[in-house]
């Protein structure tokens, strides 16, 4: 017979989309914002995002080489992984740091645990956390838009504050930010001190669409973080809308909300899950941002969120099809 009869598991729907298409449309996304953070911080940038892509895809492929086991630096992961931390880390991070990041972030988040699929956090921001608590200076040296301190060497003369140091004060916040120089036209295409990952939240927001329209992630996870977010610090900043607009458009939250908090292996399976996921994630963010003593909560709402997720998943399933309702 021709035609045989096939038994097996589901699924049985099958798709070209593996990993390593996933991940090249995570890094075409990642682009624009990518080409802005060279325009604003120069060779300062391409420094830092070099580093880390090398010392990811180089983590890896040594650590697997180590135990004799089959590379996956092809599925393009690794590359993602040392992208993202990049954009979490300022500018002006020396080069043996973010090789100490990535390492970190592939070995021990990462590999240690089984490899992609088997972390229970994101692996770039959980680098982000660690090279914080171990060099918490260069972590918050942030550099004005446009210095190039790798041909200059003159870092101090450069640093600035942050969009959120300023907001950290409140609503008051806004007119010390306005008064600085910084309108809400900078925080949108990026002209502002911080992680290269807070440029241009427009082109990030351009990035996330795309994986939307691509069916790499889904609206509901970005939009029910953003929304929280602009909802509470609507509501804890007195109702002032020009407070909770430059809330949602400074900082790492857009980068956070579209490819960060996203991951497929550290959110939710189920949409109620993830909509319980977001939520409580914006809440942590906005706290942290409001009332703690950091002015940025995204990457620590993520990573507290990330470790919930079994739980969520535990309580929130969907019905099965065909269950009788009690």
């Amino acid at each position: 017979m021709d035609n045989k009869l096939i038994v097996s598991s589901s699924p049985h729907v099958s798709s070209r989309e593996d990993t390593s298409y996933i991940m090249k449309q995570v890094i075409i996304a990642l682009l624009p914002a990518t080409l802005a953070a060279l325009y604003f911080f120069r060779l300062s940038a391409a420094n830092v995002i070099f580093f880390c892509v090398v010392g990811a895809v180089g983590s890896e492929f040594l650590f697997q080489k180590i135990c004799k086991k089959e590379s996956t630096i092809g599925d393009f992961s690794a590359i993602v992984t040392g992208l993202l931390l990049a954009f979490n880390v300022p500018a002006t991070l020396p080069w043996w740091m973010c090789l100490l990041g990535s390492a970190f972030a592939i070995i021990v988040v990462k590999m240690v645990f089984g490899g992609i699929g088997n972390n229970f956090v994101n692996p770039a921001l959980a680098a982000r956390a660690f090279l914080l608590a171990s060099f918490p200076v260069a972590m918050t040296a942030w550099t004005k838009t446009g210095v190039n301190w790798v041909s200059s060497g003159n870092i101090d003369a450069y640093t600035t504050a942050t969009p959120l140091s300023f907001l950290k004060q409140g609503t008051e916040g806004v007119n010390t930010l306005t008064a600085s120089g910084v309108s809400l036209t900078d925080l949108i295409i990026g002209n502002v001190g911080g992680c290269i990952g807070e440029t241009s939240a427009i082109l990030l927001l351009l990035g996330g669409v795309y994986l939307i329209y691509k069916g790499v992630i889904t609206y509901v996870i970005p939009t029910y973080y953003i929304g929280t977010v602009f909802i509470l610090t609507f509501i804890l900043g007195g109702f002032n809308l020009n407070f909770a607009i430059y809330e949602v458009m400074a900082g790492g939250l857009m980068i956070g909300a579209f490819f960060m908090l996203t991951d497929y292996t550290t959110s939710p399976m189920t949409q109620k899950g993830q909509i319980i996921y977001a939520v409580l994630a914006g809440v942590i963010a906005t706290v942290i941002r409001m009332y703690g003593g950091y002015p940025e909560g995204v990457s620590y709402s993520i990573l507290l969120v990330n470790v919930v997720t079994p739980l969520i998943d535990k309580y929130v399933k969907d019905k099965v099809f065909g269950e009788v309702a009690k």
